[in-house]
């Protein structure tokens, strides 16, 4: 197995599927919030194996919302709030659907530019506009998704070289970086 591109579950099995698998990635991205980064992005991973096969837009946009709920309730929770999560993430999943043709990949993969891209990601159940700048970012720096203009769309989380949020993450190290750039963040704020 080639070794994955991100890195951001600490397991190498979902981090391969994040970095296969456009849906996974959103999911994971919808769960980024309120939980540890790592247990937010093993999430797809851990519910795709709970459902037994591949995940799929249109699938979980038509599930029972109790049946999905119970997936992400089953110990351990797929998230500290599995029933709001399922129903973001089923919210997601029906807007894939209907507007991608259930093909997560769809949301970037025909984006001219990157205001374009923005205003996709920002219209996806649970994405705000940070969110979605750094999940532009995350497309550009780590998957090679770089319709013109980017860079910009991404804002301060396009930047190079910089650790500010999971685009920035590549291993150990960089994990390191923007836990204490976030840290920073936290305290400058509470001043």
């Amino acid at each position: 197995m080639t070794a994955p591109t991100l890195r951001l579950s600490g397991s190498e099995p979902a981090d391969a599927l994040l970095s296969t698998d456009a849906l996974a990635l959103l999911i994971g991205l919808v769960l980024d919030q309120q939980v540890p980064m790592e247990k937010a992005f093993v999430g797809p991973y851990v519910l795709r194996e709970r459902l037994g096969h591949d995940l799929d837009a249109t699938e979980l946009a038509s599930a029972d919302p109790d049946q999905l709920t119970e997936l992400f309730a089953t110990p351990p929770a797929l998230h500290r709030f599995p029933a709001a999560m399922a129903k973001r993430v089923q919210a997601l999943c029906v807007l894939l659907r209907d507007d991608y043709d259930g093909h997560a990949e769809r949301v970037w993969s025909d984006s001219p530019d990157g205001a374009t891209l923005l205003r996709r990601i920002k219209a996806l159940p649970g994405f705000g506009d940070q969110k979605a700048r750094i999940t532009v970012a995350l497309l550009g720096k780590r998957l090679g998704v770089r319709p013109s203009g980017w860079e910009k769309a991404a804002g301060d989380y396009g930047v190079p070289d910089v650790f500010r949020s999971v685009a920035d993450i590549t291993d150990d190290s960089s994990l390191a970086q923007v836990r204490k750039y976030k840290q920073e963040q936290k305290a400058a704020a509470r001043r």
